[in-house]
């Protein structure tokens, strides 16, 4: 709507209304901006609690202590810009986030590199990474590459995806002309971080990601952590935020369908009508949804076929463990692991969350997060598991001793792929179609973004939607310089 004087108004006129479906990331940061603006809102999850792929659910040890787990350790970068404007609603400060600290990459064959603690301001960051890394001295780099090395400091989203998209990441590794050890310690663990393989991940998407995480932040490498469970760090206030703008929040609920016009239908035989939906749930799930949507099929052939074409990344496992004992003191809280057959990474949970840590200081013992990025598929999670902790033994000799008293382990089907060409046929934000609208990690974004923050920014595209049909003013969307240092000028700017 506008107001006198031809500006945007801030809130949309009686009777607007929206359904959200999904509860992750994405979901929430759409239902709180639309209600925030004065949107009727329905927020739909499937699972008990929300959260989506950062949800949490209860454990109670063979102790008794009672303990919150989630599906695996999230790093929060500092330029996770939308993700944390939306953190900011429960805690203007910020103040549960705190600072991990250093984060090795460890192997059994080099010594470790060290990402957190470079000078943040871009080019100075990669400067700062070629004089203290092992892995790239100079005698090394006078085989490298260079111009195939360019693009990583060219990134443009138009040109980089044209030119890398039908290239896979590992073929664009293999012709920088690294050395094994840089390669390994450096870009592999990089690479597999995003939970695809790097023989099936677009080589753009992976330039966009080494855009966004390294050339262009100020903020540099350096990450933060909750310091409590994500059910009571996010989720639970989030929840809170929600209800008290009116937003109707159903869990446990399951979209089987959606008809223009538009109206959902939940398993149960329940409908839900609005005038706007954000279909806000993980690849598998769109692609069951939209599927089973006909109607929305044939109202936009274009849509459905892209939403079919979407692929679920390879598995991740976690492989939460109580020890009876202490890691070495110098262990870092977060470390990332190369080379190895299953295990990617390595958390400390008694280091960085009071829940874990309270129950480390009273029985002695500490509480380890073991995750595969992208495991083998077909394997089921006890496996995986034991093959992570004959790993961690491997690297860290010290838990030979130690005995495990309790585990929590399970694998993930939920991270989207970004398969060689996927780009082209990735859905954007807009659909097409009016009223209906996609965000998540998945989703085509115009600008640099990746895991939870493009999720989070994804959400609030799809809010400034439906809030531009209302002809109200936008939410704020915030993103790292969109292009590279040596990235082509065109049209005169």
């Amino acid at each position: 709507m506008d107001t006198p004087g031809g500006a945007l108004g801030s809130s949309v006129d009686p009777g607007a209304t929206a359904v959200v479906v999904g509860g992750g990331i994405a979901g929430v940061t759409a239902a709180l901006t639309l209600a925030e603006r004065g949107v009727a809102v329905t927020l739909l999850e499937r699972g008990s609690r929300l959260g989506g792929r950062l949800t949490t659910w209860p454990m109670r040890l063979r102790d008794g202590t009672p303990q919150v787990v989630e599906h695996g350790f999230h790093g929060f970068f500092r330029q996770y810009y939308n993700l944390r404007a939306l953190l900011r609603r429960i805690d203007p400060e910020l103040g549960f986030l705190r600072p991990l600290g250093r984060y090795p990459v460890v192997s059994r064959q080099w010594p470790p590199e060290e990402f957190a603690g470079l000078f943040g301001l871009p080019p100075v960051n990669l400067l700062s990474l070629l004089a203290r890394s092992p892995s790239l001295r100079l005698r090394d780099l006078r085989h490298a590459d260079s111009r195939a090395a360019l693009p990583m400091l060219a990134f443009d989203m138009a040109e980089t995806y044209r030119e890398f998209d039908t290239v896979s990441a590992a073929a664009f590794l293999d012709s920088l002309g690294l050395t094994t050890r840089a390669r390994a310690m450096l870009f592999d663990v990089f690479a597999h971080s995003f939970f695809n393989l790097e023989a099936e991940m677009s080589a753009a998407e992976m330039l966009m990601q080494f855009h966004f995480f390294f050339v262009r932040n100020p903020e540099g490498l350096d990450m933060d952590a909750p310091d409590a469970d994500y059910e009571s760090a996010i989720w639970s206030p989030l929840a809170e935020r929600l209800a008290a703008l009116g937003v109707k929040v159903n869990t446990d609920t399951t979209v089987d369908r959606i008809e223009p016009g538009w109206t959902v239908s939940v398993t149960g035989g329940a409908r839900v009508s609005a005038d706007h939906v954000v279909l806000a749930v993980d690849p598998a799930a769109a692609r069951e949804i939209v599927g089973a949507s006909p109607e929305v099929v044939r109202a936009h052939p274009d849509f459905g076929a892209r939403v079919a074409a979407l692929r679920t990344a390879p598995p991740y496992a976690v492989d939460r463990i109580w020890l009876d004992g202490d890691v070495n003191a110098d262990r870092a809280t977060f470390t990332s692991v190369s080379a190895e057959a299953t295990l990617d990474s390595v958390t400390l949970y008694h280091r960085a969350e009071r829940e874990a840590r309270q129950w480390a200081a009273r029985t002695g013992g500490s509480v380890l997060e073991l995750h595969a990025y992208a495991a083998p598929r077909d394997v089921d999670a006890s496996t995986l598991a034991r093959r992570m902790r004959a790993e961690l033994n491997a690297i860290w000799p010290e838990t030979r001793a130690l005995s495990v008293l309790d585990s929590d382990h399970r694998v993930g089907h939920n991270a989207p792929a970004f398969d060689l060409g996927g780009d082209a046929t990735r859905p954007s934000t807009r659909t097409g179609l009016d009223g209906l609208y996609v965000a998540g990690d998945w989703v085509r974004m115009p600008f640099p973004c990746a895991l939870m923050e493009r999720a989070a920014a994804s959400g609030l595209l799809a809010a400034n939607a439906i809030l531009d049909h209302h002809g109200v003013r936008p939410a704020p969307v915030l993103s790292v310089p969109p292009r590279g240092f040596l990235a082509k000028r065109r049209g005169g700017s």
